[in-house]
């Protein structure tokens, strides 16, 4: 299957983050096949958002890949510790993205426990740490375009039935109840989402 076209991020991101529920993520990294549905994003809208990494158009190195054209990767490091995933969206206000935040497993569960040294199947990917080091993504994907990267995100084959929710972001401090994490609950799933 194809990748999704760099025309779907040339939207906001808060429109973009609800769209990309049910699609599904697939990467290569380190010669290994890992992949699964996402089922948890976050917005982040630039400039006029205190959470967000443009805010106010702050610009350093560590978040030039912000300010780039739709669709590539942003990858960061989140205290010092975790990579946390995101694509960049377009739209009125530059520097907008999409924080993946949780997969439903469905390829390479094998390496991902490997990855996550023995975690429990529950928590492989519901964080976007865990995600990152699931999927093998490392700042070495970060400002390449999604479509030509090792880390490819790809339309729904098939719907996967769940509830839908938006909720206030989490894990941040500013902007914290801004209505911008979008959740994908799966019924039924040995996956927990925090």
């Amino acid at each position: 299957m194809k990748p999704l076209p760099l025309s779907f991020f040339r939207r906001p991101a808060e429109v973009v983050a609800p769209d990309l529920l049910g699609a599904t993520i697939v990467s290569t990294a380190g010669g290994w096949t890992t992949g699964g549905v996402i089922v948890e994003t976050e917005a982040y809208l630039g400039f006029d958002d205190p959470a967000s990494h443009a805010y106010r158009g702050r610009r350093h190195s560590g978040n030039a890949s912000l300010y780039g054209r739709p669709g590539i990767w942003y990858v960061y490091r989140s205290y010092g510790i975790h990579w946390c995933t995101n694509l960049v969206c377009g739209g009125p206000i530059p520097g907008g993205a999409v924080l993946l935040r949780a997969v439903f497993p469905m390829e390479g569960a094998e390496r991902m426990r490997a990855r996550r040294r023995g975690s429990p199947d529950r928590d492989l990917a519901n964080g976007p740490g865990k995600l990152s080091q699931a999927l093998g993504i490392t700042r070495a994907v970060d400002g390449y375009s999604m479509p030509g990267s090792g880390v490819i995100v790809q339309p729904s084959g098939m719907p996967m039935a769940g509830v839908r929710r938006v909720t206030p972001r989490i894990g941040i401090t500013q902007a914290a109840d801004w209505p911008l994490r979008f959740v994908l609950e799966v019924p039924g799933a040995l996956f927990r989402l925090k």
